[in-house]
């Protein structure tokens, strides 16, 4: 029912949600000059005024989420914790009381999942230790048996590549077993578990299948960074300029199979829903927005008709294609007061299901009855959220040096902002948190990263740089060669812009980010010292080289669009120095302040070397740096428990630089395999908290538990 428009083919990245605006109220007519001037002045409230929000509750599992409905309406499914790790569960529509989990995970936890068409089947995807070398599996409903359909050698990886209602009980799977860069497709009768080969790869970096579950198009990059749509004879049927290749992409086909939906940047800035003639290759607009790209489809789940569309510049925005859909999103948003989508529907649109969030809130699913015009609530994904202090997000526009909008998300302590305005009453410390990517975006909505800090006393401010996509493909493409250049000038001017409007305290401001934001922060703390008290690298590169050089095989056919054009190709000499002179690891003698990096082991995006050479090259240097590291995490922290490891590290090293408050150690390390590697000794209270915990785990070990 809602087609996320990146699909049609993957795009290499590094990445590891609305409240009514608050106004101040009109003074009364009588009041007093002496009343009027003390109110202009509010008074601030202590931080510790306001309850501290447990780490659990923002970071742990959700008690349910992901909430879905079968195809022919008999079930409902959703995603909650059995012994504390996430599988998925099924119960009668009629009685959600009934429900029984139908997989069977024990470690990991089960990320996402959806229906077969014929309603018989659960799918989801599952790797081994963030190794990103998925295998499909199907539940079935009935039994609760659970197949793994992709029973292939470690190191290969599996994607699934196409559904149909024609075929509801086959999948079409792409699997890298015969060359590690490209995807051959295998049909699989989930019954049996039987595999055909359906078409081996020429050297597509993708393909487009359509509702018969035929393939009928190769996606191939071209010398130069563009792209061309081919069919199966080679004939091209669609180019892609370099300038747009990361801005255009196809999704799906029509009913018809005839045409094909994509977003399209070409001729225009902003991209564009269109529909693609598959005979002519002529694009028809369906959607279009001058200020932002098409961000997110609503398609019928039978006829695949369009029937409406979301943009988001500072939210996302939903218009509808046709009357009935006017219809719904009328009475939805009527009904509801934080930001909508639609995930999940009946093939005969009675029953939808509906999530809405706001910023305060995080999400709660409904159940839609259409031809009763009635909302029911299925669940509450974090209930014990219900009271907490959760704080407003504030949509802002910086102005860069150069005059681009970045487009910005600033969320403030509980009390620092009396009147309402969007600005503390006086300047707070600071988090810079700086999304992955590049090519990804922040957006308005519940947040846990600013829930969290805000709560601990700090502003957090998430800055939309050049090269975050969605605000059309110039403000994507002023992003080429522009790693540690005007990338970073972006963000500094965004912190500079909080300096001048008071927002914050320029002696305590830290860096703080995931992957790319890894990049970003390690970046920061060596390129301008000056200006952050220190910094939190999460999986991020510290040698634009070498985390080129260790990317996945299957990377490499799209690398020249992405990668090469935005960063340097590593194997020209030239190049390779500009990519070293644009990385941290050539910048260790700048870095002046503490420095927290997190790192997966078996990350396949961003490797351990990357952190390995830092952390090795800062400690030659006698540099403050704490390193954890998880041996069973990949990209990110998948497993609740490590989680809530990571980040008790984090609120203790930020705590210590910025001054905020944090809750203690406690049991936080309970059921992870958190390692600190080097500087336990920079975080207050860490090495008695690890001591213990190592303790309590050779404890376990002699009595069998």
């Amino acid at each position: 029912m809602r087609n996320l428009l990146i699909g049609g083919v993957a795009l290499t990245a590094l990445a590891a949600c609305a409240t009514p605006e608050t106004t101040t109220a009109p003074l009364d007519a009588g009041t007093t000059a002496a009343a009027t001037e003390a109110e202009a002045v509010p008074a601030v409230q202590s931080i510790e005024d306001f309850a501290l929000i447990e780490r659990a509750a923002i970071f742990g599992n959700a008690e349910k989420t992901q909430g879905r409905i079968s195809p022919d309406g008999q079930y409902l499914s959703w995603i909650a914790p059995v012994d504390g790790v996430n599988n998925v569960w099924v119960a009668p529509a009629s009685d959600p009381d009934a429900a029984k989990p139908v997989t069977n995970d024990t470690y990991r936890g089960i990320s996402s999942h959806f229906w077969s068409p014929g309603s018989d089947y659960i799918y989801y995807t599952q790797d081994k230790g963030g190794d990103e070398n998925f295998h499909v599996y199907a539940s079935d409903v009935a039994t609760g048996e659970v197949r793994d359909l992709t029973p292939v050698e470690d190191g290969t990886r599996a994607v699934i590549q196409g559904v149909s209602r024609n075929e509801p009980g086959k999948l079409l799977i792409g699997i890298n077993d015969r060359n590690p860069q490209l995807f051959d497709l295998y049909l699989v009768d989930v019954a049996t578990g039987e595999m055909e080969l359906a078409a081996e790869n020429p050297g597509y970096a993708g393909w487009l299948v359509d509702n018969s579950l035929t393939p009928r198009f190769g996606f191939m990059q071209t010398p130069g960074g563009g792209a061309s749509i081919v069919d199966l004879e080679g004939n091209e049927l669609v180019s892609i300029p370099a300038e747009d290749f990361l801005t255009t992409n196809p999704v799906g086909f029509n009913g018809a199979n005839d045409a094909f939906y994509a977003v399209d940047s070409r001729g225009r800035d902003t991209a564009a829903l269109v529909s693609i003639d598959t005979t002519t290759g002529e694009a028809t607009v369906i959607a279009e927005n001058d200020k932002a790209d098409i961000s997110d489809a609503m398609l019928h789940p039978v006829t695949y008709e369009p029937l409406a569309y979301a943009s988001e510049y500072l939210r996302a925005e939903w218009e509808a294609l046709t009357d009935e859909a006017a219809a719904d999103l009328a009475f939805l948003q009527g009904e509801l007061d934080g930001d909508i989508e639609i995930l999940s529907a009946t093939d005969d649109l009675s029953r939808m299901v509906v999530y809405s969030e706001s910023a305060v809130a995080p999400g709660v699913y409904y159940m839609y009855d259409r031809k009763a015009k009635t909302l029911t609530e299925m669940f509450k994904t974090r209930p014990g959220l219900a009271d907490a202090p959760l704080q407003p997000m504030h949509p802002v526009e910086i102005t860069s040096r150069d005059g681009l909008a970045l487009v910005s998300y600033l969320t403030l302590p509980p009390g620092a902002d009396a009147d309402g305005d969007g600005r503390p009453e006086e300047p707070v410390p600071m988090v810079l948190n700086v999304h992955g990517g590049p090519w990804a975006r922040d957006s308005y909505g519940y947040n846990s990263w600013h829930q969290w800090l805000a709560n601990r006393g700090y502003a957090v401010l998430s800055v939309n740089y050049r090269g975050s996509t969605g605000f059309g493909k110039n403000f994507v493409n002023a992003a080429v060669g522009e790693f540690a250049g005007k990338m970073h000038d972006d963000l500094i001017d965004a912190v500079n812009w909080t300096v001048e409007e008071e927002i914050a305290d320029p002696e305590k401001i830290a860096i703080a980010g995931g992957s790319y934001g890894g990049y970003a922060t390690l970046i920061g703390v060596s390129f301008t010292p000056d200006t952050f008290t220190c910094g939190v690298d999460i999986v991020g590169p510290s040698s634009l080289a070498t985390l080129i050089e260790s990317f996945p095989e299957y990377w490499k056919p799209i690398l020249e669009g992405s990668w090469f054009k935005y960063v340097g190709d590593p194997s020209v000499p030239e190049e390779r120095e500009d990519m070293l002179n644009r990385s941290a690891i050539s910048r260790i003698d700048d870095i002046s302040v503490p420095l927290l990096v997190g790192q997966g082991e078996n990350d396949p995006r961003v490797t351990k070397l990357e952190s390995d050479q830092l952390v090795a090259s800062m400690k030659e240097k006698g540099l403050p740096v704490t390193y954890v590291n998880f041996p069973d995490e990949g990209h990110g922290f998948a497993r609740p428990e490590n989680r809530l490891a990571f980040y008790s590290v984090m609120e203790g090293f930020l705590s210590e630089c910025l001054g905020g408050r944090a809750e203690s150690f406690g049991s936080a390390f309970e059921g992870s395999t958190i390692q600190v590697l080097d500087g336990a000794a920079y975080v207050d209270g860490l090495e008695a908290a690890l001591a213990a915990f190592e303790t309590e785990q050779a404890a376990s070990e002699e009595t069998g538990e």
